[in-house]
């Protein structure tokens, strides 16, 4: 197990830094891969589902969870 790794994706033309486990760097790549999206497209979609919810989680808790989330159904997002 290693510990997080901090890496710099441009949301909305800005670079935000995310702080993830290299297992979910991988999981998150993998994800962009199978949907056909850019790396900054899926987390920007991921940004937007969290800014949505009653109580965001920040953003690196908000891809965790999304990640889980896909692997429970399936691989589906």
């Amino acid at each position: 197990m290693a510990g997080p790794v901090k890496r710099s994706v441009m949301i909305a033309g800005h670079a935000t830094s995310i702080s993830l486990e290299p297992i979910f760097w991988e999981a998150l790549v993998q994800a962009a891969a199978d949907l056909s999206l850019p790396l900054s497209a899926l987390v920007a979609r991921i940004d937007v589902q969290r800014i949505e919810a009653d109580a965001p989680a920040n953003l690196a808790s908000a891809i965790r969870v999304w990640l889980f989330e896909r692997a429970l159904a399936g691989g589906v997002p």
